[in-house]
């Protein structure tokens, strides 16, 4: 039986409210594989004093290694936020098959900075379940403030 796209988005909304819980900006990522969970992922820049530690890079990292390959041709990532140039390029190097979209990053976003950094043949699919994502993002920086 297959999954919409909001079935797994709404797993990353969980993992980036892990993030959120740990002080983390709140952004998760899952990859899915053959409709298969194979990576769970979310910011974790401040627990490993790392700006590389982003969901997308942590859970790449993940499936690649659950899969043994660097590609990841066969495989969706749901991100509940734009992917910035660092993670739209590993995305790339990986070649995923399909990348899913929460909430749009209109200042940090690939697609303002780097519009055609994505492997020529990613299908993307945007806004799903975005309101979600953009309501965690804007109640974990209201509270920093």
């Amino acid at each position: 039986m297959g999954h919409d796209d909001s079935y797994f988005m709404k797993m990353a909304l969980q993992e980036a409210e892990s993030a959120m819980k740990m002080g983390e900006i709140p952004v998760g990522a899952v990859v899915v594989s053959h409709g298969q969970v194979i990576a769970r992922a979310h910011n974790m820049t401040e627990r490993l004093t790392d700006v590389t530690a982003h969901a997308e890079m942590q859970a790449i990292t993940m499936a690649a290694d659950l899969l043994g390959g660097k590609y990841l041709s066969d495989c969706t990532l749901y991100v509940t936020l734009e992917p910035c140039v660092m993670c739209a390029g590993a995305i790339s190097w990986a070649q995923l098959g399909k990348l899913v979209i929460g909430a749009n990053d209109s200042k940090r976003g690939y697609k303002l900075l780097a519009p055609d950094v994505l492997h020529p043949k990613t299908e993307v699919i945007e806004g799903v379940l975005a309101d979600k994502s953009t309501e965690m993002l804007q109640s974990f920086f209201r509270a920093r403030r």
